[in-house]
């Protein structure tokens, strides 16, 4: 059991009979009334978010996961397999429980939260950032780097992306895996 002070990201919460995984929270206390935690909720079986608002001080029943790193081998019928570098178990996710399973190439590790009773897997997590080579972009106009302008490319992995106007083909860049956005570029 926690109580709403122990709030972090990637806690996970057995949240009405399903496990959630909390992506934002915020501890509000306004000048009348009680203070509260509003929370976005990340169902770990179906990936759907939901808003939810605590009272502050509420216990909530937390479930024990154990995070463990693999690395991606290949994607058929079945899903996306995953092995364990040191025991060399394979494990196979479906898609549902691979969120931004296109920008994620062969060989790169990746995260799985397993139940820690029932040595389940739950979801497979990507770093905070990769780094995937653009194959395709339209060229963009020379000195046109006064605005934040930004034009779609596509990326090793097929995934179609928002760069920079500078940015060419066979440009290396850096993108944060939560909204799919550029970060930098990668000498």
């Amino acid at each position: 059991m926690a109580t709403t002070a122990d709030f972090r990201n990637g806690l996970v919460l057995n949240y009405n009979g399903d496990l959630h995984v909390i992506t934002e929270f915020q501890h509000v206390k306004p000048g009348k009334g009680p203070a509260f935690v509003r929370t976005k909720l990340r169902n770990i079986k179906t990936g759907r978010v939901i808003d939810n608002t605590f009272n502050a001080g509420v216990k909530v029943e937390t479930a024990r996961v154990e995070q463990r790193p693999h690395q991606y081998l290949y994607k058929d019928d079945y899903g996306y397999t995953f092995m364990d570098n040191e025991t060399f178990e394979q494990v196979v996710l479906p898609e549902a429980m691979v969120p931004f399973a296109d920008i994620m190439k062969e060989g790169q590790v990746a995260t799985i939260l397993f139940h820690a009773e029932t040595e389940q897997p739950l979801t497979a997590e990507l770093p905070t950032t990769v780094e995937l080579v653009v194959t395709y972009t339209e060229p963009g106009l020379k000195g046109d780097t006064a605005t934040n302008t930004l034009k779609p490319a596509i990326v090793e992995t097929g995934a179609r992306i928002q760069v920079p106007l500078f940015i060419d083909t066979d440009t290396k860049i850096r993108i944060k895996t939560s909204d799919y956005s550029y970060v930098e570029r990668v000498k």
